[in-house]
């Protein structure tokens, strides 16, 4: 069991016996406003961007906007009842697609070349899956986290609200924003962040997360999520 899994089978437990319902409802919402969010912050990318590095040391940011777009497709699919099947979960080639809801149930077209329009066409897949009726009761199957397991929905979403939070701010570092969430946003992510363990585990090779940071005295809300984690808030290219 890599790493990744075993980090994110401790949270799961974590998050599904420590939050408090309504922190679990909220979850959804808050996933809901970074997705937005993160689409905001891709608009600023120009083309001479997409070679630029990202604070996730081997992505530039062609690289870790086709994991993100990747991952979105992965959760929709598991959302819908079909995430078992790896090949939901590939980093996407980003195609472009209209910007509404992207009805293709693989994200399989390698054709196009228009990141952003690709990436927000996996936005709004990820957002319909989420909130199409019954997710919130369907367990997920999650097979980069474990092929034996499902996991409750809002576990998985807390999972994916977390993740791209922080993958957010790791776009705009890279465009050069000075992004970070609204509070209430940054508050419910560190929620998720303070139960990811903080062990040896943290060092291995592959792991999602870096020990964590001390943070500043005069540090933003954000900031305690971002040194949680391992990163730097203070990162530049």
């Amino acid at each position: 069991m890599g790493p990744n899994q075993e980090f994110k089978n401790e949270l799961d437990r974590l998050i599904d016996h420590q939050l408090l319902p309504e922190e679990r409802d909220f979850i959804w919402t808050y996933d809901r406003a970074v997705l937005l969010e993160s689409v905001r912050v891709l608009e600023h990318a120009g083309p001479a961007d997409w070679e630029r590095p990202t604070p996730c040391a081997d992505w530039d940011l062609r690289a870790l906007v086709s994991h993100m777009a990747g991952q979105h497709h992965g959760f929709a699919a598991a959302a819908d009842g079909v995430g078992a099947d790896l090949r939901h979960w590939r980093p996407s080639p980003l195609p472009p697609g209209d910007e509404t809801l992207g009805d293709d149930p693989t994200g399989d077209d390698p054709t196009g070349d228009d990141p952003i329009a690709g990436y927000r066409a996996a936005v709004a897949r990820v957002a319909a899956s989420f909130a199409r009726p019954g997710a919130a009761e369907r367990r997920f199957d999650l097979p980069e986290i474990s092929t034996t397991r499902s996991f409750p929905a809002t576990v998985a979403v807390a999972f994916h609200f977390l993740d791209f939070a922080v993958h957010t701010w790791d776009m705009a570092k890279a465009v050069g924003l000075d992004w970070e969430p609204a509070d209430d946003i940054a508050e419910a992510a560190l929620t998720v962040a303070l139960r990811v363990p903080d062990d040896e585990r943290r060092l291995a090779p592959g792991a999602a997360f870096g020990p964590a940071r001390t943070p500043a005295a005069d540090g933003r809300p954000f900031d305690l999520v971002l040194t949680t984690l391992g990163r730097s808030p203070a990162w530049t290219p």
